[in-house]
């Protein structure tokens, strides 16, 4: 397994080697941030594992209680639910075949910008997050539904070469 590239000003990341950088936020959030805001960011990687789903909830509830956001905790641990579904159920996945899951990995991120918690979890799929209207008697589909309904923003952004990071904004 290579080992990645993590050097600060790196403007190219992958899912393979992708922790936020400094600073980092959503361009489309950018207009939520106040000016000075305190930052702080946790990132953990998830295992290909129905079992990760659970530890990423945790993670994220430990991590807010950590920055006395605990307030925050339930809607998050609802958005990571999802986030980190899809993430690995259509993340990992490359058409029918599944990726080498030795080498590709699911990572959540938490960063914090004074009141605003944005959680990014990064997968090496090529697939975008689309909002689906699934049918009363589908099991499925409404997670990017509940994922709108938690936050203030949500939204994904590609990166290179490949993988994606999906993204949302909660409130304090």
């Amino acid at each position: 397994m290579q080992s990645a590239n993590l050097t600060r000003g790196q403007t190219q990341w992958s899912a393979l080697d992708w922790w936020p950088p400094l600073g980092w936020w959503p361009e489309p959030a950018r207009h939520l941030l106040a000016p000075g805001s305190a930052a702080a960011s946790a990132t953990f990687v998830l295992l290909p594992r129905a079992e990760s789903i659970h530890s990423a909830r945790s993670f994220a509830a430990g991590t807010l209680a950590g920055w006395n956001m605990g307030t925050l905790a339930e809607g998050m641990e609802l958005v990571v639910s999802e986030l980190a579904t899809n993430a690995l159920r259509h993340g990992l996945m490359l058409g029918a075949t599944p990726l080498r899951r030795d080498r590709e990995v699911v990572r959540l991120s938490l960063i914090r910008r004074g009141p605003l918690v944005a959680c990014a979890i990064t997968d090496p799929g090529a697939a975008v997050p689309v909002l689906r209207d699934p049918s009363p008697f589908e099991p499925g589909g409404l997670g990017l539904h509940i994922v709108e309904s938690m936050s203030v923003c949500w939204g994904w952004s590609p990166l290179a070469p490949q993988g994606k990071a999906v993204w949302a904004v909660l409130s304090a």
